[in-house]
């Protein structure tokens, strides 16, 4: 799913539609790889009448109920993407590779200007606006493809993080654990985590001044594998037993305990984390977990939503691109 993603939407840099081959292409590739879903299925008790007017329960199969809940969701979510792409069929902008065109550059008989731009991305092509800059019809259909695109992109966050939370925790990943919590996270964040009566996960994260979703990422790792150690020394497991025993047992849990406490507050510090950086990558026990993830409906959902995020994710970018080189343009003016 990913490689086809990228077949398609590889070299889309750009807001337009997509070409009639590259559609059915997506079309095609997603209708074939989402047919497996139709047979992971779960059986339900259904009440059924015999002729006789007797009524008996049945069961019946059906989807998956994580999958009956999310695959629909997600192919909306896919719909309404190509359609945001669909309606710059007509647009006041354009684009050109960086460095083909000059700042005095004439295309169908008006003055344009492109808007040289040094930032990491030169592959991408440049915005190009009209002299006097975008009308205010187009920077509003812009300002409300950005918005519809911003809610695709957290409604496929969440069901990527949905099916994450779900997938078992490879008993790897629980055996490279470290043997300490604390040497984990350091001695700053343990002492507030372990000492203060009142634990402000949102002051401990103004006081280490993270400047930058790589920071935070750094950060991240240490704090989830601290968060597992102390749940494990809490359920008193031996190092090598699986996440579904600890899960098992942590409802046995003191939680007065020492361990119990700082674990939730290990889980309530990286809550905090994602929620002020939504955009942080995927933790390495997220990586773990789809590296190692032998459920192929958990494959396909968290992949399938993985593809759409990064899709709404660019197209945002893309929309923020030509407001940038819009203003640029008119404060020139």
């Amino acid at each position: 799913m990913v490689i086809t993603a990228a077949t398609v939407f590889g070299q889309n840099l750009r807001l337009e539609p997509l070409n009639p081959e590259e559609k059915a292409l997506w079309k095609r590739e997603m209708d074939c790889l989402l047919s497996v879903c139709d047979y992971i299925v779960e059986f339900t008790p259904k009440s059924h009448n015999l002729r006789n007017g007797a009524a008996v329960e049945i069961m019946e199969s059906r989807q998956r109920s994580d999958i009956y809940i999310n695959l629909p969701a997600l192919r909306k979510l896919d719909a309404m993407l190509i359609e945001i792409l669909d309606s710059f069929q007509d647009r006041e902008f354009w684009y050109a590779e960086q460095g083909s065109m000059s700042a005095n550059s004439t295309r169908m008989g008006s003055f344009r200007r492109v808007v040289q731009r040094n930032d990491e991305k030169w592959w991408v092509p440049v915005p190009c606006v009209p002299s006097s800059g975008l009308t205010e019809k187009a920077r509003k259909h812009l300002r409300h493809k950005r918005e519809c695109a911003n809610q695709i992109h957290k409604a496929a966050m969440s069901i990527n993080n949905s099916v994450l939370s779900e997938m078992e925790i490879p008993d790897s990943y629980m055996a490279s654990l470290p043997k300490s919590g604390r040497a984990s996270i350091g001695d700053p964040i343990y002492r507030y985590m372990y000492t203060t009566e009142k634990f402000s996960p949102e002051y401990l994260l103004d006081c280490l001044n993270i400047a930058s979703e790589h920071e935070a990422l750094e950060l991240a790792d240490p704090v989830e594998a601290s968060m597992y150690t102390w749940r494990r020394k809490a359920c008193m497991i031996h190092l090598k037993s699986s996440w579904s025993m600890v899960k098992d047992l942590m409802s046995d849990v003191d939680r007065s305990d020492k361990n119990h406490i700082l674990a939730e507050r290990a889980e309530s510090l990286l809550f905090s984390l994602k929620q002020r950086y939504p955009e942080l990558s995927q933790t390495s026990l997220d990586t773990c977990k789809i590296q190692y993830n032998r459920d192929v409906g958990q494959a396909i959902l968290e992949s399938y939503s993985r593809v759409l995020e990064g899709l709404a994710f660019n197209i945002v970018a893309w929309i923020e691109d030509v407001f940038f080189v819009d203003s640029t343009t008119r404060n020139q003016d």
